[in-house]
């Protein structure tokens, strides 16, 4: 019987550059999810490197590599299952009613969470190039304590 997953770490908006400060904020997850717009195959390869990869595809994934990266994914995480996909306003369903109590999206680089009608909405922000002055963060979900527990990494920014 293997360990019980309860540390995910959340990323988005990679855009192609895996920063070594958001591979060092990542190290101890159970599981990565990255909610879309990677950038790059060598992205989800350099994550692996970390723990298992879920990802979805996003508005800049248009390469043929991206092609096998589904819109959506469920990732069933013990008694809790999580719903992910790049852009919230594309969610085309009621999670709530869905059966999930969490969401995670990108897309729009602010990072953030919000609970509505008991579901968790989480997007970790952007952790690829600056871009519309806002901050270049990872997030770690803890699913091992109730109330379900979101860390926002701020990473350092050289570039």
């Amino acid at each position: 019987m293997g360990k019980k997953t309860t540390i995910l770490g959340l990323i988005s908006d990679t855009h192609g550059l895996l920063r070594e400060d958001a591979v060092r904020a990542l190290r101890g997850s159970d599981v990565i999810l990255h909610a879309g717009d990677v950038g790059a195959p060598e992205i989800l390869e350099g994550l692996k490197t970390i723990a298992p990869v879920v990802a979805v595809r996003g508005n800049v994934d248009t390469g043929e590599w991206a092609q096998a990266l589904p819109l959506t994914e469920v990732i069933p995480m013990g008694l809790v299952r999580i719903y992910m996909l790049h852009i919230l306003q594309d969610l085309d369903l009621d999670p709530a009613v869905a059966g999930f109590p969490i969401v995670v999206s990108g897309h729009s680089h602010k990072p953030g969470q919000t609970e509505k009608d008991g579901v968790l909405y989480i997007n970790p922000g952007s952790a690829g190039p600056c871009r519309f002055y806002l901050p270049v963060t990872v997030a770690r979900l803890d699913l091992g304590v109730r109330p379900w527990k979101v860390e926002f990494i701020q990473l350092a920014v050289r570039k």
